[in-house]
């Protein structure tokens, strides 16, 4: 009976510990006698009378301490949703250097047909070396994590990985305007990737309620400032960034479900949902205001590939073979796509990693694609009629006769976005079956040497690009269909063949077209690419995952691995700590290089002949910093009658940049004193016993989102520690299960 009234008043104390921190529990222990609170009461005269049962009463339970997480969870979402300066400003700066480029535009044309064309070559390739050196500059010198799309970096960090630097503000400024560089540059990337990025970082910023980088902390939103919760919201950041690049908010919560977050539950759903649809708002009306038409709520999202018509959108039974058949040739695409750039991955990381090659390497691509676009214009002879029909924003007459533009240099010139749209929806005769071959050869090879390049680039709209051009082919060899939609197949077979994207892909593609009748063509076709592409290879995302080494846990554990056990994929031995341990013993384990475990499981005693000890509890490397930090000693303890009792809110104000241990002084008279770990670890830590399967291991990891698991014997003294980085190391090779190598970098 004792213990029960113990544990009744531990967890009514463990409740007062809320959010706004002025009743936070003292964690290195508190003499202070607490009033009897009325579950108390309720239990002492339970166990005394001894009734049948406890009498119910409905306030046994309050949930005031919830109210308040809740209401601040709503808030962040909200601003989440609302914040979408970013995306906006990607879009509006893009446009306005886009509006100015076309008069240089204009003047390489006057030099064009003057017959000039050394000097078109020259000016085009120097502009696009410009903005892209620019670009490559800040991402390779500053912030090399803002490279690529960021796609990867938010997978991995919503999977429980701490990337470094992926959120932080300076991050998300080099994105923004590095992205901008890129597409201004002429590269063939895309700006949806760094949007969804950006939307993880604001969204990461914004749930903290301060700013590490600039030193403000506005003291709001201190509960959330855990691993936990933070996953939660950059989930929702992605999310809300989708919502803005397609338009599609459900699509934005499907990519962060199929994408994204690892640790999913039905509260955040709709949380999520809610901030896709805020963001959808938010970036209806500021483009209201952008084009004078404030209060009009109608614009889609910033990646427009407008409407199509109901009639030429018909579709019979026979022709779901001919969409399936599309998407097996996309997985294929995708596959050759994803192997030619795994190995240009892998040659820049041997020999392309210093950052002034790398800016080289950058603008050598960017005049290599000004100078294949400029030939391929010249010697194109697809001239097409000005007409009421076409789309094209802005049409160049290029080696072509009066009122007449040339179809190759309108889709070299045109934004990746402008392409697409006028390739989806432009009428029968636009282009010829030379234009999009030779487009899809060439933007293909350009478009899988870019990606990669330490620029901020994404890669979903040229994939879409490179499907549309040869899906619109193909509508063009079946003379009596539409080429746009088989234009539309085409896209979503190639992009999903490159990013094995099913369920997200599908409502992203219907919700940005607004035509659900191919709901079902597009699912098929992307489950046609999934499976063909992952036959061959594995999406370009997981690749690159694979190459920066990061540990990263997918679904299930490898099928073959059911005969491995915690014995043999834990780390052994392992570094204990005793519950009153030595400061100096601390600072030394801290500071060996060696021990990069974030996690000492705490025993009993720690014998001098390495055996096994009994576990008591495990504490975190954070937690040991923090604790010499504030010099939480038994001696001082003993020592001060009035000393400020170590509190949560210490905690949480040093996550997430807790100070290295070398930048912690601590005396030569300190190391001789002893701190007492038992208030401070977890005292019920998850443990296996040795012999557990390593699928059942993995469950524990992906369900419970472990970082530490001890493993114990018989006798519950432990034997070794399993993270992970041991789990990630075990995977399917094509010769069955492979190990890899463990490595400090």
């Amino acid at each position: 009976m004792a213990n029960i009234t113990k544990k009744v008043s531990w967890s009514s104390r463990g409740d007062e510990s809320g959010p706004a921190g002025e009743e936070t529990p003292l964690l290195n222990g508190s003499e202070q006698s607490r009033p009897l609170t009325q579950v108390h009461q309720v239990l002492r005269s339970t166990l005394r009378g001894r009734p049948k049962e406890i009498p119910h009463n409905e306030k046994l339970l309050s949930l005031k301490y919830e109210v308040k997480p809740v209401a601040s969870k709503i808030v962040i979402f909200s601003i989440i949703g609302s914040m979408r300066t970013s995306q906006c400003l990607i879009e509006l700066i893009r446009a306005s250097f886009l509006a100015s480029l076309t008069h240089i535009f204009s003047d390489i044309v006057k030099f064009t047909e003057a017959g000039g064309l050394s000097i078109s070559l020259i000016l085009w390739v120097v502009l696009n070396c410009v903005f892209v050196m620019l670009g490559a500059i800040m991402v390779a010198f500053f912030e090399p994590i803002a490279a690529g799309s960021g796609i990867p970096q938010i997978k991995c960090y919503l999977n429980g990985v701490k990337i470094p630097r992926v959120v932080r503000l300076k991050t998300l400024l080099v994105k923004v305007l590095g992205v901008i560089c890129s597409v201004v540059g002429g590269l063939a990337v895309g700006k949806e990737g760094p949007m969804i990025h950006s939307g993880a970082v604001v969204a990461a910023g914004v749930s903290q309620g301060r700013s590490t980088s600039l030193k403000r902390d506005f003291k709001i939103f201190e509960y959330f400032r855990r691993d936990t919760e933070k996953r939660d919201f950059v989930s929702a950041g992605a999310a809300a960034g989708v919502s803005a690049a397609f338009g599609a908010p459900v699509g934005g919560v499907l990519f962060s479900l199929e994408e994204g977050a690892s640790f999913w539950n039905q509260m955040l759903t709709w949380r999520i949902f809610f901030a896709s649809m805020i963001s959808t708002f938010t970036l209806n009306f500021i483009l209201s205001i952008y084009h004078n038409k404030p209060g009009d709520l109608s614009n889609p999202g910033l990646i427009n590939f407008g409407r199509f018509e109901s009639e030429v959108m018909e579709y019979n039974l026979y022709e779901i073979p001919l969409f399936m058949g599309m998407g097996a040739l996309g997985g294929m695409l995708g596959a050759l796509f994803n192997v030619l750039n795994y190995w240009l991955t892998i040659f820049r990381i041997r020999y392309v990693h210093r950052p002034c090659l790398q800016v080289m390497e950058a603008m050598l691509v960017a005049a290599v694609t000004a100078t294949v676009a400029f030939i391929m214009i010249y010697f194109s002879t697809d001239c097409q009629p000005l007409g009421p029909d076409h789309n094209e924003e802005y049409p160049l007459q290029l080696f072509c006769a009066d009122g007449e533009y040339n179809s190759m240099a309108t889709a070299f010139f045109n934004t990746p976005e402008r392409s697409v749209r006028s390739l989806l929806h432009n009428p029968r005769g636009t282009y010829n079956a030379l234009t999009l071959g030779l487009f899809t050869l060439t933007y293909f090879f350009l478009a899988c040497w870019t990606y990669g390049l330490s620029v901020s680039a994404g890669v979903f709209i040229p994939s879409l690009l490179i499907g549309a051009a040869w899906g619109r082919l193909c509508g063009i060899l079946l003379t009596w269909a539409d080429p746009g939609k088989y234009a539309l197949i085409g896209a979503a077979a190639q992009l999903g063949g490159i990013v094995r994207m099913t369920l997200s892909l599908t409502v992203i593609m219907v919700e940005a077209t607004g035509n659900v009748t191919y709901g079902l063509p597009i699912m098929l076709v992307l489950m046609t690419a999934k499976i063909v592409g992952d036959y061959f290879q594995e999406g370009l995302y997981d690749i690159h995952i694979k190459l920066q080494s990061v540990p990263f846990l997918h679904w299930e554990a490898p099928a073959t691995s059911h005969w491995l056990t915690a014995r043999e994929v834990m780390s052994s031995p392992v570094t204990c700590l005793n519950r009153i341990e030595k400061v100096g013993t601390i600072v030394d384990i801290l500071s060996n290089t060696s021990t990069n475990h974030n996690g000492f499981p705490v025993v009993a005693q720690v014998s001098a002949d390495d055996e096994p000890a009994k576990l008591c509890g495990l504490i975190l490397r954070s937690q040991l910093i923090v604790l010499l930090k504030h010099k939480v000693f038994v001696e001082l303890a003993r020592s001060r009658l009035s000393q400020r009792k170590l509190q949560l809110k210490d905690f949480r104000d040093a996550y997430p940049r807790f100070p290295p241990i070398q930048s912690i002084h601590v005396s030569q008279d300190e190391r001789e004193c002893m701190m007492d770990l038992t208030e401070f670890m977890n005292p019920t830590p998850y443990t296996v016993p040795q012999e557990t399967s390593l699928p059942r291991v993995f469950k524990l990891f992906r369900a419970l989102g472990l970082r530490h698991l001890v493993v114990v014997d018989d006798a519950n003294r432990v034997v070794g520690l399993v993270t992970r980085k041991d789990l990630a190391r075990y995977h399917l090779g094509k010769h069955g299960l492979e190990e890899l190598q463990l490595a400090q970098t």
